[in-house]
This record gives C-alpha cells, sequence and structure tokens, in this order.
C-alpha cells in the first residue's frame, strides 16, 4: 500500500501549504514518444546532441518510496521554472515554526551529488534537534516526501529519502525541514544541495593531467576536461567527494571543447580518481556518460603551509568561471 505523508492530520496540500510550496505551476512530464533532441533545439539549442530518454522500463511511481519527478524541460524553461532559460527560480519556501526549535537540518547525498540514470540515489537530511519527522521538497514543487526521524544517538535526528530508479526528472535542486509531532509548522529550510544525472546526454569527454598522473607534493598540476561535441560546460568530479562538482565553460581549441582546472601546487589530500562530465547551460542538471577515470598519484611529503604562503605560492584560478563551494580547489572528501 501508499506509505502515509505525514503525520496522520497532515494531507499532501496542508503539506504544501505548510512548507509554503506554491502549486500554482505544475509542468506536465514530458511524453515518452518525444526526442530529447527535439527539446534542445526547441530552446535554442543548436549543438546537435541528443538528450537521452529514460531506460525501458523506468517507470516513476507515486506516492511511494521512488515518489515520482515530475518536469518537463520545455515547460520549465518557459515559466522559468527552475533554473534554466526564460526566467527566475521559483519562490523559495519558507515556513514559520516556534522559536527556539526552528533550527534548519543538513541535506547531504552520502554517495556524491551525480548519480547515473536507472541508478539509485539515497538523501539524508540529519539535525542536532531531535525532529520527529522530516520533509523533502525539490525547487518547483515536484517531490515532497516525509519519513519519520531516526534517532542513531542521543540529541541527533535524521531520515533517509531514497529515489530509485533515478530518471531525468531527478536532476534539481533539493532542501528538506525537519518537524514535530505536535507541530504542523517545519523549520527552515536546510542549504541547497543539487542533484546532477549523468548518462542523459549522448557524449563522452575524455580527461587528462600535465604534468602527468604521478607528480610529487607540491608540482603544480592541471586536468583538461575535453569532448568532440559542441558543448557549453564540462564539469570535473573526484571519486569519494561529497562536494559539487567543479564546472567551467568550454573554450573551442585544437578542434575539441575543452577546460582546463589548475589544481595549483598538489597534496596528498588531491589524490584520487577523477572524471570529467559535459552539460549545456539551458540543462545544468544533465549530464553526459562519464570519461574514463583518471588516477592522479601524489608521492612525497606536503610541504609546510605556513612556508607555502609566506613564499606567496597560493595558486590562482580563473575569475568569474569556478563554481562558488570550491574555494579550497579539489581536496579530499
Amino acid at each position: 500500500g501508499k506509505r502515509s505523508l505525514s503525520h496522520p492530520h497532515l494531507q499532501r496540500g496542508q503539506l504544501r501549504k505548510a512548507l509554503g510550496v506554491s502549486a500554482a505551476i505544475s509542468c506536465p512530464p514530458v511524453r515518452r514518444g518525444q526526442t530529447r533532441q527535439t527539446v534542445a533545439r526547441s530552446q535554442g539549442d543548436t549543438s546537435g546532441l541528443e538528450f537521452l530518454q529514460d531506460r525501458p522500463g523506468e517507470k516513476e511511481p507515486l506516492g511511494s518510496e521512488t515518489q515520482s519527478v515530475r518536469d518537463s524541460e520545455s515547460c520549465r524553461a518557459r515559466t522559468g521554472e527552475g533554473r534554466g532559460r526564460g526566467g527566475t527560480s521559483p519562490r523559495s519556501p519558507n515556513p514559520s515554526f516556534p522559536p527556539g526549535v526552528s533550527r534548519k537540518p543538513s541535506l547531504l547525498a552520502p554517495q556524491g551529488p551525480v548519480v547515473a540514470r536507472g541508478g539509485s540515489l539515497t538523501l539524508q537530511c540529519r539535525s542536532d534537534v531531535g525532529y520527529d519527522r522530516f520533509a523533502l521538497y525539490q525547487e518547483g514543487g515536484h517531490v515532497l516526501l516525509q519519513r519519520p526521524g531516526q534517532q542513531p544517538q542521543a540529541g541527533l535526528s535524521q531520515a533517509n529519502f531514497t529515489l530509485s530508479p533515478v530518471s531525468r526528472s531527478h536532476g534539481g535542486q533539493y532542501r528538506c525541514y525537519g518537524g514535530h509531532n505536535l507541530s504542523p509548522k517545519w523549520s527552515a529550510p536546510s542549504d541547497p544541495l543539487d542533484i546532477l544525472i549523468a548518462e542523459l546526454i549522448r557524449d563522452t569527454p575524455s580527461v587528462s593531467v600535465r604534468p602527468g598522473p604521478t607528480v610529487a607534493s607540491g608540482e603544480n598540476v592541471t586536468l583538461l576536461c575535453q569532448s568532440w561535441h559542441n558543448i557549453d560546460t564540462l564539469l570535473l568530479t573526484k571519486e569519494g567527494a561529497a562536494h559539487p562538482p567543479l564546472r567551467l565553460k568550454s573554450k573551442y581549441q585544437s578542434y575539441t571543447y575543452q577546460a582546463e582546472f589548475p589544481m595549483g601546487p598538489v597534496t596528498s589530500a588531491q589524490g584520487g580518481t577523477y572524471r570529467c562530465y559535459s552539460a549545456v547551460r539551458s540543462y545544468p542538471y544533465l549530464l553526459s556518460s562519464p570519461s574514463y577515470p583518471l588516477e592522479l598519484v601524489v608521492s612525497g611529503e606536503d610541504p609546510d603551509p605556513v612556508l607555502s604562503e609566506l613564499k606567496g605560492s597560493a595558486r590562482t584560478l580563473p575569475p568569474g568561471e569556478l563554481w562558488a563551494g570550491m574555494e579550497s580547489g579539489l581536496g579530499g572528501s
């Protein structure tokens, strides 16, 4: 049977109202027969990239553990819903809560913010406030789930939200809320978490490294992502890292679209497995297939950070092109 959405007296409409979520815009899902290439070109994207369909048999059941995330990119662009072209972000929820218990929870993606279509995504909402229940919300009002709070230890509470199988409509920005059973109101929203869905653009970029895959600690290292397709964005991820990927605009050079990710003088913490993805600005949450993995090995002892700072060895990055949230570079997870 279907899971209840809330404590007994709070149904879906009331839950939306309590969260301050507007239901005025409701974009229908893209029809199964509609090609992604047609949708992309209707947005003025002339790159010729093909946007892939969900795999056969991947359905989006409603009212269950795999609550559907319903959207149509063409509708989102027309209405300005989401962060695509054509408008601004929708109104963020602004629920009220009794003073003293409104502290926002944290929303995490333990396996990282990039997930392949058809895979399983678990989002974890947790707090040092003993909340009895948690709600998960996707910007645009597409996902609204509730789970009872679990208490792994005294003073802590959390809930896991599993979305599976993941489809293109699961890509987007998420927030979560905490609540108490004795009140219909909710906490302040968590900080936003961007979830990116891979294997939805027919492209496989490549990744390389200068000066090479094995370097000494303190050497200057640059990772290079390249694609033969006319894409405008390249992303770099580190395996096992929960932080957002680095995202740069591509530049056409030597017959490829490419982006350089300078890492500066590296430390052992920056060793690991890296991959590149490609994307287009009009669909910021949809990615290509990943590149083949690149293993970066950093040998030797790390330089003394105080001495490095005194020597003025702090690296510089291209202004205005690096995504916020990664100011310290691709360090350890």
